[in-house]
């Protein structure tokens, strides 16, 4: 039994939810997304409130049931609040540049990292060993956040390289002298 997916969706103000031929259009202040449906989930909107309903009793069905209402409840929140990813670099002579629209890395490597910023992100440098990922897309968001982390992940040791702000990081200690 699916819980998540028998929650009812209440869209706020400002927003609006659009159903056309099982494509969800969700549009609010900061943008626009859009969802395809699966086709054992049906949809309902009535009074600012969504209700999903599936159609046979199958396991990947009711996962499916609960995974889509989560989706549009996110599509909902991100296009009126948006996701924010704080990430800091910690290391000697480790920073974060922004050029344009690639972001470089420099985090101990014979040569500094460059990525190029995917379309609806917006990376903000708050310092040059701290920098924030921001979209109303929350996948979107946390997996350019996870692939910059993935450039120098933190070791046990010192606790050198790319964490999240709030992320804690269990340290080791080293090998003791004879």
């Amino acid at each position: 039994m699916s819980r998540i997916g028998n929650r009812k969706i209440v869209i706020p103000e400002g927003v609006s939810v659009t159903l056309d031929n099982d494509i969800v259009k969700v549009t609010g202040k900061l943008g626009e997304l859009t969802l395809k449906l699966p086709n054992v989930i049906k949809m309902e909107i009535n009074n600012n409130e969504i209700t999903l309903t599936r159609i046979n009793e199958i396991k990947q069905t009711k996962a499916m049931h609960g995974t889509t209402n989560a989706n549009i409840t996110n599509m909902i929140k991100g296009v009126t609040e948006g996701y924010k990813k704080n990430l800091e670099i910690i290391g000697v002579g480790y920073r974060f540049n922004l050029q344009g629209d690639k972001l470089v890395i420099s985090a101990g490597y014979s040569h500094p990292v460059e990525m190029l910023v995917p379309a609806g992100l917006k990376i903000e440098v708050i310092s040059n060993t701290e920098i924030s990922v921001f979209g109303i897309n929350k996948e979107l968001v946390g997996e350019f956040a996870a692939n910059i982390r993935k450039v120098r992940q933190p070791e046990p040791y010192k606790g050198k390289g790319i964490r999240y702000k709030d992320e804690y990081i269990r340290r080791k200690e080293g090998k003791k002298a004879a």
